[in-house]
């Protein structure tokens, strides 16, 4: 994270610090709805798909108002908006108030996230331009920066749940990481003007530009395909490890290696891909080796304590993650028009959750079938986002990453006919034209004769 510059640096940090101040609430939710507060199976259900609804589905009106005012004000509004929400989920005691303190924490996060991550990317692209260090590496520290947080923000919540201080304490920590975010970009984040829009182009000929997109559309297909079956560590994987222990509390064990293995291997292995793998290449390879997991699970030997299968599908699940997020959000910029990255950003999280949401249901109607059906039928879904991701464009490729595109332009030759370029006036005197050794001085006048 060092050789990134401050900028970048504090993306990543923000990053960091939001899913610490997330993750320290977020896990122990669906405990204190129902032991705390007494709710209903189905009403506790109910909440956290609202939670996820108002976060996910929202995206693409956090990338749009991203579009429109400039990263910094939704920034902003996002955390001054979690603050109010963790707040009000401390002290919330009714199911009216739950409900609106939980949807006022996931439309923050709608607000933040996309304006983050939009202009993480457009950095990456900038800083490639720049200096030729590959997008898909920047892109990587940002992913390792997010899943330490994940990591680190339960461990901080069961602390204080252990100290017997209880959720209360929890939304009030996150409460106190958020107020730390928010001086701290009021501060550093730097004013940018929103991307001017053409001339007579509203807000739906912005939405037309990113939807009508085939390729982009195609790309949130493919990414979808990775989400659905991310989202089989929820449903999927603890099922096979109760079958396989005879309960489901090895499970956080699990989600603990996940964490784990991106924050020590994100950066190394996105490296290697981005020195000598294109971005869709990347893309692909990561969603086949997530299908390559799903078919390793019926056929991987228990071992010690059963945990065998469901410990190799982590391991592959998270190596491709490691390997085709950063190309995906990578390719983002090279799909849309710079105007609508932020509405783009928002779009690909929300296209994907929509398609999560009737895959879930349709997957979770397959956790009775027997084992071979059930992992077959999952892996076939990567497999389906790598064959559409075939259709994407290459992306820059590994041998143009690693040279600064400056130093890629031929260098420019005269010979002694081609005639040199005018020179450029400076601002407050006029420039000499320069004098080389095939620059004819021009002849003074002759005299004339007496």
């Amino acid at each position: 994270m060092r050789e990134l510059p401050p900028y970048l640096r504090l993306l990543s940090l923000t990053q960091l610090a939001f899913n610490i101040g997330f993750y320290a609430v977020l896990p122990y939710l669906a405990e204190h709805l129902g032991t705390g507060l007494g709710m209903a199976g189905w009403l506790v259900g109910l909440v956290l798909g609202l939670r996820t609804f108002s976060q996910q589905g929202l995206f693409v009106v956090g990338g749009a108002l991203t579009d429109r005012y400039g990263p910094r004000p939704v920034v902003l509004a996002g955390c001054a908006l979690r603050i109010a929400g963790f707040g009000w989920l401390a002290l919330a005691g009714s199911t009216a108030s739950v409900l609106c303190a939980v949807l006022l924490v996931g439309f923050a996060a709608a607000l933040f996230s996309p304006a983050v991550e939009s202009e993480t990317a457009r950095e990456a692209v900038a800083h490639e331009t720049r200096t030729g260090q590959p997008r898909a590496q920047v892109l990587a520290v940002f992913s390792a920066a997010g899943q330490a947080g994940a990591f680190l923000g339960p461990l901080l919540g069961s602390l204080l749940l252990l100290t017997g201080s209880g959720f209360t304490a929890a939304c009030l920590a996150g409460v106190v990481v958020f107020v730390g975010v928010l001086a701290g970009h009021a501060r550093l984040m730097p004013k940018r003007a929103p991307v001017p829009r053409a001339e007579g182009a509203g807000r739906a000929a912005g939405a037309r530009a990113v939807f009508g997109n085939r390729a982009f559309l195609a790309l949130c297909l493919a990414y979808s395909g990775y989400l659905i079956a991310y989202n089989q560590l929820y449903l999927a994987l603890p099922a096979e490890v109760a079958r396989a222990t005879g309960s489901q509390a090895a499970v956080g064990w699990l989600f603990a290696l996940s964490s784990l293995l991106v924050v020590l291997a994100q950066i190394p292995v996105s490296r290697a891909s981005a020195r000598r793998l294109a971005p869709r290449t990347a893309l692909l390879a990561g969603l086949a080796v997530v299908g390559c997991g799903f078919l390793a699970v019926p056929v991987v030997p228990a071992g010690p304590g059963g945990l065998l299968p469901g410990g190799v599908l982590i391991v592959l699940l998270t190596l491709g993650q490691m390997l085709l997020v950063p190309a995906a959000r990578g390719l983002v910029p090279d799909l849309v028009d710079s105007r609508h990255l932020g509405l783009a950003t928002g779009a690909l999280s929300s296209v994907s959750g929509l398609a999560v949401l009737g895959g879930s249901a349709a997957t979770g109607a397959l956790l009775g079938a027997p084992a071979p059906v059930l992992w077959t039928v999952l892996a076939a879904v990567p497999f389906a986002g790598a064959a559409l991701a075939m259709t994407l464009p290459r992306g820059g490729s590994p041998a143009e990453s690693r040279v600064p595109r400056a130093a890629a332009a031929p260098p420019v030759t005269r010979d002694r006919t081609t005639p040199a370029a005018p020179p450029v006036a400076e601002a407050g005197r006029p420039r000499q034209p320069h004098r080389s050794r095939w620059t004819r001085r021009p002849r003074p006048p002759r005299r004339p004769r007496e």
